[in-house]
């Protein structure tokens, strides 16, 4: 029988609010068994970049990394936001290490090639080139992996990756050993019918409620890339994934009550 493995993404104002990050990490905290937290750090990096003087360059709504932001979430992502986190589940007798892509060679990834938009330093997964090993030695050790957003070519070069896309992928690359769970964990309670009623939540999304939502134009903009990626992972063994608001991390994680279950 497989052990349990918690695969947990944070995001949004979880990461932006030091109080709000405390209060998740001090809950991550207390989670039995192994577990892996990923994040990312988007809005930290901008307003960063801004004081650097670096204004962000977006094409339809997404970021292009060039060559000073791949610098800037290198810094960011990498630095500052990983290491804050690591400093405080150390503090409260967590044993994280943080970690990139890049290290030990856990997640290669390949430069987006360009079509109709050049997205720069931009990295996608192929989930069989995970290489994991290294990742199981220290979950055996008990100490808890954290994942910033970054990956790498193999020809040393950072690449900017989107932290749901990691989390799912290391869901699927683990459900080989483990019987995972995957949690995106944000400031909203789950996914909602009404993005202006926090009490809207949908409790389950299959592939047909999802279509629905979609031609119903009921998903607020971030939540659909989440949704695509639970999809992959379930798909891909993934025992199950959910949804849901940071502050209701360890009620989930035993009953599942709050947030939307993707099934």
């Amino acid at each position: 029988m497989k052990s349990s493995l918690f695969i947990i993404k944070i995001g949004g104002n979880v990461i932006d609010n030091e109080e709000t990050l405390s209060s998740f990490l001090e809950n991550f905290s207390e989670i039995d068994g192994k577990k892996i937290l990923v994040h990312g750090g988007g809005k930290i990096a901008t307003k960063i970049g801004e004081q650097l003087g670096l204004k962000p360059n977006y094409i339809n709504g997404r970021r292009i990394t060039d060559d000073h932001t791949i610098d800037l979430v290198t810094m960011v992502y990498g630095g500052l936001v990983n290491k804050k986190i690591v400093a405080q589940l150390q503090q409260k007798n967590c044993n994280a290490i943080g970690l990139t892509g890049a290290d030990a060679n856990i997640i290669p990834a390949k430069k987006r090639p360009v079509k109709d938009i050049d997205f720069g330093w931009v990295g996608d997964i192929n989930i069989e080139e995970l290489k994991i090993n290294s990742l199981e030695l220290l979950l055996s050790a008990d100490i808890v992996p954290v994942f910033a957003a970054l990956t790498h070519d193999g020809e040393g070069h950072i690449l900017n990756t989107n932290a749901d896309t990691i989390a799912s992928a290391l869901s699927v690359a683990l459900s080989k050993l483990y019987d995972v769970r995957l949690m995106y964990c944000f400031e909203k309670k789950g996914v909602l019918e009404n993005v202006d009623d926090e009490n809207s939540v949908i409790r389950l999304i299959n592939k047909e409620k999802y279509q629905h939502l979609l031609q119903e134009n009921k998903l607020f903009e971030g939540i659909i890339p989440k949704i695509e990626n639970a999809f992959d992972a379930i798909n891909a063994g993934v025992k199950d994934v959910l949804i849901g608001d940071a502050k209701d991390l360890l009620q989930n994680i035993t009953s599942k009550t709050e947030g939307t279950l993707i099934k």
